[in-house]
């Protein structure tokens, strides 16, 4: 399971467990090795392992350069792909919901070492997998904004019925295109709660590193979590 540390791969993996046709026997996250945070969601390397003990699954980490260019970045993730598919594992979820690039990105890059890609998600209405987080007991909030569509006052937001009333309309319920990512606190899957505080709130800028790469031309706002 591709874990972000998030609501949608926490939703996938529910998924996947209530349709029992595969078991899940590992966890991979990418993380940065100079910030020791997850990509993106900006997670401290000590929550991310606390989610592991708790879901009761080895956890493997890609650790990779802040700013990791595409070759870097397959090669580790063919690699460790490569490796557990000799450990016998067949295939590999994600929390992808309707980016059909993505999706098969991650079929091409599996197809090359014999593995199978899985979407417990696909092409769900994302309001709908909103609601199911919060009726599934999934406790996550919002962790990093993307400037160009939610200001900072959406930090620490929890997911749920009255966030999903507060979104503007261009802004999609999951975060699917990157507005917003979130950190998953709690689960039906866990065997406690984790004890959560926030802190700072740091604003980052990217730039293009291409063409194609406009969408990150904009800065992000993460808000810091650790523990009580």
């Amino acid at each position: 399971m591709n874990w972000s540390s998030g609501k949608d791969a926490a939703l996938a993996y529910l998924t996947i467990r209530q349709q029992g046709i595969y078991e899940v026997t590992h966890l991979l996250t990418t993380l940065s090795a100079e910030h020791e945070r997850v990509f993106m969601h900006g997670i401290r390397e000590k929550l991310l392992d606390m989610q592991a003990e708790r879901m009761k699954l080895p956890l493997i980490k890609v650790k990779l350069p802040a700013s990791p260019d595409d070759t870097i970045y397959r090669q580790a993730m063919l690699q460790t792909m490569g490796d557990l598919q000799k450990q016998g594992v067949t295939a590999a979820a994600y929390g992808d919901i309707f980016l059909e690039d993505l999706k098969a990105y991650r079929e091409h890059q599996l197809a090359e070492v014999g593995m199978t890609a899985i979407f417990p998600l696909w092409k769900r209405d994302t309001a709908e997998l909103v609601r199911n987080i919060e009726q599934s007991g999934i406790e996550a909030i919002i962790v990093c904004v993307n400037e160009k569509y939610l200001g900072k006052e959406f930090l620490g937001k929890k997911i749920n019925a009255d966030f999903l009333s507060s979104l503007p309309a261009n802004v999609d319920p999951c975060g699917e295109n990157g507005e917003f990512h979130t950190f998953v606190y709690n689960a039906p899957f866990f065997s406690s709660l984790l004890p959560i505080v926030t802190g700072e709130i740091v604003h980052r800028t990217y730039s293009p590193s291409g063409e194609d790469d406009k969408m990150w031309d904009t800065g992000f706002y993460f808000l810091d979590v650790d523990l009580k």
